[in-house]
Parts: C-alpha cells; sequence; structure tokens
C-alpha cells in the first residue's frame, strides 16, 4: 500500500496485531558488498576526486647500446578522476497521540481508524523508531539505485542537487551494444576479455558480474546448464553471491534488482567505495530532532555520499541485451 505524506497520527497509521512482515524487498547487494552505510571513505568536499597513470606498452626493441648517452627522458602523467557526493534527506513526524497509543488496535472491515478490532500484541511500540528505520533502509535502496545507473550533475548554483556518478554511466572504454541480440557465452567472454585486458577483474575474489533476474538466468545457462559447472558459492562483503568458471577465473555473479534488465557489468569491486562527506560533529546519515511546531515529534535523516568507482577501465558492460525469452 501506499505511504503517506505530513503528519503520522492515529488516523493514517493505524495500530494492527500479529507477526509484522516487510512487503518490499530490502537487499542492496552493491552497496553492501563495497562497504554499505558504515564504510568507505571520508571526502572532504562536496567534489572529490581519484587519481591514475598508465605505463607504455610493453616493447622487445628497447635495447641501448654500449657506451651510450643516456636516452631522451621520458615520463608518465597522472589523471583525475571526479564524483560529487549527493544529499540525502528525509523527515518523520508523529504526533503524541500516536506515540502513546501503542494499544489501540484497527481491523480490516473497521470503518473508524482508531476503532478496537481485536485482542493481540502490538509489534511497533515505538511508532517514531519503527518509521525511522524504514527510512534508512529506503535511504539504502535509493543509493544502491543511483550507484549503479546515476547520471553525474554537479550544478553550478543551489537550484538543482548534487547527483553522483553511478558505475553503468562511468564505463566508456569496455562497453559491448548487443543490439537486441540473446546473452551468449561469446559476449560475455569478449567482455571479460576486454575488461581483463585493459587491467580489471584481476582479483578473483572481488570479480563480479552483475546482473538482473533474467539476465542472471542466461549465465547460469551459459556457464552451468550448457557446461555442468557445479555453482558454488561465497560470501563478498558479507553479500552472498554465486560462482561460475569462465577463461578469465572464476567470478561472482551479483543478483541486483536495481540493474537495468537488458544490462550486464563486470565490476573489479576492490575499486568501488561509498564516499561520504563527514558533517562536524554529526557524521554521515545521522537522525537529529527538529524544532517543534506543535504536538508531535519531528526528526530528519541526513546524508551525502556519492560512488568511488576507481579506474573505469576496470569494469565492464553489455547494454542492450534481449530481456526475455521471446526478445
Amino acid at each position: 500500500m501506499a505511504g503517506i505524506t505530513g503528519q503520522g497520527t492515529t488516523f493514517n497509521l493505524p495500530n494492527y496485531v500479529g507477526e509484522l512482515f516487510a512487503e518490499s524487498p530490502q537487499d542492496t547487494p552493491f552497496l553492501s558488498a563495497i562497504g554499505g552505510l558504515t564504510g568507505g571513505e571520508a571526502a572532504a568536499t562536496t567534489l572529490f576526486q581519484w587519481q591514475g597513470y598508465d605505463l607504455r606498452d610493453a616493447a622487445d626493441d628497447r635495447q641501448r647500446l654500449e657506451g651510450a648517452n643516456a636516452p631522451t627522458a621520458e615520463q608518465r602523467a597522472r589523471f583525475n578522476v571526479t564524483n560529487v557526493v549527493e544529499i540525502h534527506q528525509e523527515a518523520i513526524e508523529v504526533s503524541y497521540t500516536k506515540l502513546a497509543a501503542t494499544g489501540q488496535f484497527n481491523s480490516t472491515g473497521s470503518t473508524h481508524p482508531g476503532s478496537v478490532g481485536i485482542e493481540g500484541s502490538n509489534p511497533v511500540m515505538n511508532e517514531a523508531d519503527w518509521q525511522i528505520r524504514q527510512a534508512l533502509v529506503q535511504i539504502a535502496r535509493d543509493i544502491e539505485k543511483t550507484f549503479i545507473g546515476g547520471t553525474f550533475q554537479n550544478p553550478a548554483n543551489n537550484s538543482t542537487p548534487r547527483k553522483t556518478r553511478g558505475l553503468l554511466p562511468a564505463i566508456t572504454t569496455n562497453a559491448i551494444d548487443a543490439a537486441g541480440a540473446q546473452l551468449d557465452d561469446d559476449t560475455v567472454i569478449d567482455l571479460l576479455q576486454m575488461t581483463w585486458e585493459n587491467g580489471g577483474i584481476q582479483e578473483s575474489d572481488t570479480a563480479t558480474l552483475m546482473c538482473n533476474g533474467y539476465q542472471k538466468r542466461r549465465l547460469t545457462k551459459i556457464f552451468i546448464t550448457d557446461n555442468n559447472y557445479q555453482e558454488q558459492t561465497r560470501s563478498v562483503g558479507g553479500v552472498s553471491v554465486s560462482t561460475i568458471e569462465t577463461d578469465f577465473g572464476r567470478l561472482n555473479v551479483m543478483l541486483n534488482r536495481y540493474m537495468p534488465t537488458d544490462t550486464i557489468a563486470a565490476v573489479s569491486l576492490e575499486q568501488c567505495a561509498p564516499a561520504f562527506l563527514l558533517i562536524p560533529g554529526k557524521g554521515f546519515l545521522f537522525v537529529e530532532p527538529l524544532a517543534k511546531v506543535g504536538a508531535a515529534e519531528r526528526s530528519q535523516i541526513y546524508g551525502e555520499v556519492g560512488l568511488k568507482y576507481g579506474n573505469q577501465k576496470a569494469h565492464g558492460k553489455i547494454t542492450g541485451l534481449a530481456d526475455s525469452a521471446g526478445s
């Protein structure tokens, strides 16, 4: 059912009895694997950066003559990559009456939200705390989604919000457009080879293929069903993932509901981390009370976070895949 906006009261947030189940999925595998909301790195500015460098191609013709003068000097240039932290802010407001009336229940079919329905216990004894916990879960899901597909935005003024660049938009070198074709073994291996040749998926523990449901089924068919490979599992950053054997090592397969259904990504997880802007005296993603304007408890949740994705050449993606068996 839909949530409510504005102040929570006994009328729009009725209590019920019995065990409480979550209807919406709460998993955030990418965010959890790279540090979650308690790991990551500190940022000192809203626009943060990291550096990279490359080496010249290996050569077999750089031998020198005996007694020769030193060759012309050569140096390697470094380059920088930037991203921004984006603001996540939510507010909670619950009336005094709602906080106090923990024994007032509603039953299906009741014509008045405050009427007593049936005997039983209320699993939510502090409405404000419960609402704060759900807001934190929702923020984590928002961050997961933007870390995957967020479009970079660093505005010149405060008329538009900052938006962090997600992993998929960051990948520009190792990119394959499937043009509507079904995922097959050649396309996957082409992606892995391309990414490996550019320095990615070198660490077996963190080399990961990330995809949504249909592409996960295709990977299972390609690498397990058709090749009789025994599927195994392991934990990466506390996230349980399956593994597949490929020409480029054993890779994790991370099922992620926030990945586009027509896309699969090869991710070097060890290069990724959340970057947090720490507010002095408060830290990251804190809850604080707001000024009272009436008979209610008001608080806000606030945090600023961006994605550090390392070298974009260490990741790869296939886009435009068929996302159903009939495509």
